[in-house]
């Protein structure tokens, strides 16, 4: 994976773009174990149905641990909306039930001593979890960990910018961005985040991209 002529600076400058775009931080984070369920239930599904989802596994279970202990057809069944319900509903038990045996408690507050590689090695290796819910876990939680977490929106952008090649994927871009940016807290790259996904689901869309609308078109080679 090669980075081309970009790097720190592009990405000080394409953040500052973003900024019209609004980066407003979540008011209040979710502890890892809760961010690392509701990260491993969201993905190729919009914001909205996850959130629902996650809330009904909350209400119903109320615990990582009770979840753990649930039936796989009935976490299906909660989280029946999102896309892949039957896979996330087995990666989902399997993931809780190993830390249930490592860390009883569900307490994973111990990744923020952890160096960020290790951090993201131990989740890594749970059912059903790559680089995205790894680093959300790490970052978009309490703990707020400097990672970078690529979703397609995310990945789709830094493609077409030329940060990473056209053949990169999330966990190649996430470790590029990461190591170009050692200076950013967990909260910019949070709020970088939050502004290149909401870029993808505006203008820098998979098909007939809006790229008269995209703050970032001058820069952008693959622009219309």
């Amino acid at each position: 994976m090669q980075l081309g002529f970009f790097g720190r600076n592009d990405l000080e400058h394409w953040r500052a773009g973003l900024a019209s775009l609004g980066t407003a931080l979540p008011s209040r984070r979710r502890k890892p174990i809760g961010q690392l369920v509701k990260s491993l239930i969201s993905g190729r599904t919009r914001d909205p149905v996850s959130l629902a989802a996650y809330h009904r596994l909350r209400d119903r279970f109320g615990s990582a641990r009770s979840i753990a202990a649930a039936p796989v057809p009935l976490i299906e069944e909660t989280i029946a909306e999102v896309t892949f319900a039957d896979s996330k509903a087995a990666w989902l038990a399997a993931a809780l039930r190993r830390i249930a045996r490592e860390k009883p408690d569900f307490d994973l507050d111990f990744l923020g001593d952890l160096p960020l590689d290790d951090a993201l090695a131990w989740l890594e290796r749970l059912p059903g979890v790559g680089r995205k819910v790894a680093a959300s876990t790490l970052n978009a939680s309490t703990l707020s960990r400097p990672v970078f977490i690529v979703d397609s929106h995310a990945l789709r952008l830094l493609r077409r910018l030329g940060f990473v090649d056209s053949g990169a994927e999330a966990l190649a871009a996430s470790e590029a961005v990461t190591a170009a940016m050692p200076h950013w807290s967990g909260d910019d790259f949070l709020a970088f985040h939050i502004a290149a996904k909401r870029l993808g689901q505006t203008a820098c869309r998979p098909e007939a991209p809006a790229c008269a609308r995209c703050p970032l078109r001058t820069d952008c080679p693959s622009r219309d």
